[in-house]
């Protein structure tokens, strides 16, 4: 099974006038989808622009684990554990709600903001919260969250590379730049393929790209 999802079919949501807008690829908050709950453990994958001043103020989380790319902009992170960090943009920020954690999400800059925001369901619930940052990772090192049972792959390709799709159970796909091709399907910006049951699949970038893959169980 190969399934395209196109960038301008995703809920858009957010509240413009205090500088928010989201951009929702599952079912989310008011937005409700019987038949886009989630794919393997992936239950959100929001593409979040901020403008500047503007965020989403202290909030709670449980039993998530929530996987954070800047695209554009910095994003300042304060949580209730005492982690205060600005993520930029090739950045990996992982918070482990686990049995629950309080955070603030803000644009403290002068421009704007643009991040995607992964939720993933936990193998299983509780357990301590925690708080990761992987500065500047570099193509094609693989960021492994064994909570989820879940592998991410951060490719970024030149004009013509190829990168393969893993052969896992299941793989979602998110362009976060830049177009590429999955057979005879062309993905661009905000576009996601999700993929089971396949094999042998590979990305050919058509100009400079950016892709996130994970990596999932069955």
């Amino acid at each position: 099974m190969i399934s395209v999802r196109r960038s301008g079919d995703r809920f858009r949501g957010g509240d413009g006038a205090v500088g928010i807008e989201s951009r929702h690829s599952f079912s989310f908050g008011t937005f409700y989808d019987p038949d886009n709950l989630r794919f393997g453990p992936i239950l959100a994958c929001n593409e979040e622009r901020l403008a500047p001043g503007a965020g989403f103020e202290e909030h709670p989380h449980s039993h998530t684990e929530i996987v954070t790319w800047v695209v554009e902009g910095e994003l300042t992170h304060r949580d209730s554990a005492g982690h205060a960090t600005v993520v930029r943009p090739g950045d990996v920020q992982h918070l482990s709600a686990a049995s629950g954690v309080r955070h603030v999400e803000r644009n403290d800059g002068e421009t704007s903001l643009t991040f995607l925001q992964m939720w993933l369901a936990p193998l299983e619930p509780g357990g301590e919260p925690s708080y990761t940052t992987v500065p500047g990772i570099a193509d094609s090192t693989p960021y492994a969250l064994p909570e989820a049972g879940a592998m991410l792959h951060v490719r970024r390709l030149a004009e013509g590379e190829r990168t393969a799709v893993p052969d896992a159970p299941q793989v979602y796909a998110h362009v976060v730049a830049g177009d590429v091709r999955i057979g005879d399907e062309v993905l661009t910006a905000g576009d996601a393929v999700r993929i089971a049951g396949e094999e042998g699949l590979e990305l050919v970038a058509d100009g400079a790209a950016e892709v996130l893959m994970w990596e999932l169980p069955g």
